[in-house]
């Protein structure tokens, strides 16, 4: 397995974060589509279902962040983009109990994903320790 710098475990952390913030709010809503409360019960049903599958998949990435394997760094830079830009329209509603929290998470997030110990080991090379450059043969 590929050494993971503190960086990126951090932001697996986030991305870790981020899938049981997905998984709470789907609980929510599939309790809210069982008893009824759900403005449809088939759109209830269907958000279930989508939140889970979302949530699996933040995980997985999460994992792969922590595993520091090449595919999770597009898959996470999306997810901090999209968290973003879902806890601006939180502000923008004035749900800042949801918007303050999901901002600094994406912003985290993308901070940990792009720092270069992070983005070296993702791109699988080994970190650079402080010694002359290779000499090329002659």
């Amino acid at each position: 397995m590929p050494h993971s710098p503190p960086s990126l475990r951090g932001a697996a952390g986030v991305q870790a974060a981020e899938a049981v913030i997905v998984s709470a709010a789907t609980v929510l809503a599939g309790i809210d589509t069982a008893t009824g409360q759900s403005y449809q019960l088939a759109s209830g049903i269907a958000l279930t279902v989508i939140g889970l599958g979302t949530a699996a998949m933040l995980a997985v990435i999460a994992a792969g962040l922590a595993r520091a394997r090449r595919w999770s760094r597009t898959p996470a830079l999306l997810t901090q983009l999209f968290t973003g830009i879902v806890g601006f329209y939180l502000l923008q509603g004035h749900r800042y109990a949801w918007g303050v929290p999901a901002l600094v998470l994406a912003a985290a997030g993308l901070t940990a994903v792009l720092a270069p110990p992070s983005l070296r080991a993702l791109a699988g090379e080994r970190s650079s320790s402080p010694g002359p450059p290779p000499q090329s043969g002659h």
